[in-house]
């Protein structure tokens, strides 16, 4: 039977079922061996016969992988019969080390199906972590672990905004539970798109055919100074192993998302203080563009006098405002008006069409802010 292909959040971010549990058994076998002993393994010397790029690879992932971190993701579940609570493994995945009080950057649908988290330095030593905030539109998450500065070496960030295909780029993580794997190959294309874990797309992703596998997600995107671009997420493959066809969200997304993410916890944005109705039942009732299910008193939709479905006297549904447009942008789903804000800030005025009965308007709307 033929299979078609199927884009994997790098299999959505953990090696689950056997790869989850041979990962986290892999992570543990290292853990366990003498620091001594991986200090030999990565660095050997340098032969010198080696060609100028080899020698760049070689340096950039010895200077680089110690920030490299390998994330295990557990659930908690009680016991049918006993009753007791216990940790359920739910997979794992990769991640990098942001700053030097702690915080690890992965991707959310790492951590999505977790209770309880840990992180392993790529020293061996383990720690247990504290999720301090996620972004799910961008599939992005901070963790945070008590470890000594000293151990902890964050990655130089660079800049995706100036990337050109052909360039050179180099992945590290954690495929299947192989720790501190690194994977090259360059850019292959710029400004994709793809879904995030709930559905929203995600923009000017980075197409990469440096190997990428379960396991990977949460892993940094090099480029050849060493410095981090992106954040390796998904891939699309047939098979749900590297087919050569990789994506990671580039490092001006994480630049706007994690320093909100450390210091609030949740990440604010441009939004109308609309509640919508999902999808499937517009179009269950035929309905073309977003339909309003609740506007917030007092917020910018409302002052603008949008208005929202409501129930006669007789329990009946009486369509209110359906936005169609916003600005110049088409709106059938949500997903379009997603995209159509996610660059906008605060504050920003955008031109709002919303379909009334058989009419149609424009609306002026000053954008508020919403988590």
């Amino acid at each position: 039977m033929r299979r078609s292909p199927v884009l994997w959040g790098a299999v959505f971010g953990a090696a689950v079922g056997l790869a989850a549990v041979f990962g986290i058994a892999r992570s543990n076998w290292w853990a366990s061996r003498p620091l001594e002993a991986q200090t030999l393994a990565t660095e050997r010397p340098v032969p010198a016969n080696l060609l100028p790029d080899e020698r760049n690879t070689i340096e950039v992932f010895r200077r680089t992988s110690p920030s490299v971190v390998y994330v295990n993701t557990n659930a908690l579940r009680q016991d049918f019969f006993s009753l007791n609570v216990v940790e359920v493994p739910q997979g794992s995945g990769s991640g990098f080390v942001w700053d030097r009080n702690g915080h690890i950057v992965t991707n959310y649908h790492v951590v999505q199906a977790g209770n309880s988290f840990s992180v392993t330095l790529a020293d061996g030593k383990q720690y247990d972590a504290m999720l301090v905030g996620v972004e799910r539109f961008k599939d992005l998450a901070v963790l945070r672990i008590e470890a000594p500065e000293e151990h902890l070496e964050p990655l130089e960030v660079g800049d995706s905004n100036s990337l050109v295909v052909g360039q050179k780029v180099l992945a590290i993580g954690n495929p299947f539970g192989f720790d501190q794997t690194l994977t090259t190959g360059i850019i292959s294309a710029l400004g994709r798109e793809m879904k995030s874990a709930v559905g929203t797309t995600i923009q000017d992703v980075i197409q990469t055919d440096a190997s990428i596998n379960p396991g990977n997600s949460g892993g940094p995107l090099l480029d050849s100074a060493g410095r981090v671009i992106g954040l390796n997420t998904a891939i699309y493959s047939p098979s749900g192993a590297s087919a050569g066809i990789g994506f990671a969200v580039p490092v001006a997304a994480m630049q706007r998302v994690v320093p909100q993410l450390i210091e609030h916890g949740h990440v604010t944005r441009a939004g109308l203080g609309v509640d919508v109705l999902p999808d499937y039942y517009a179009q269950r009732w035929g309905v073309q563009g977003v339909v309003l299910r609740g506007v917030q008193r007092g917020g910018a939709a409302d002052r603008a006098g949008l208005q929202a479905i409501k129930q006669d006297r007789f329990g009946r549904i009486e369509l209110g405002d359906v936005i169609v447009q916003i600005d110049e942008r088409p709106i059938r789903v949500f997903d379009d008006m997603y995209m159509a804000l996610d660059k906008h800030q605060p504050g920003d005025h955008v031109t709002v069409r919303v379909r009334r009965g058989d009419g149609e308007r424009d609306v002026k709307v000053t954008l508020q802010e919403v988590q």
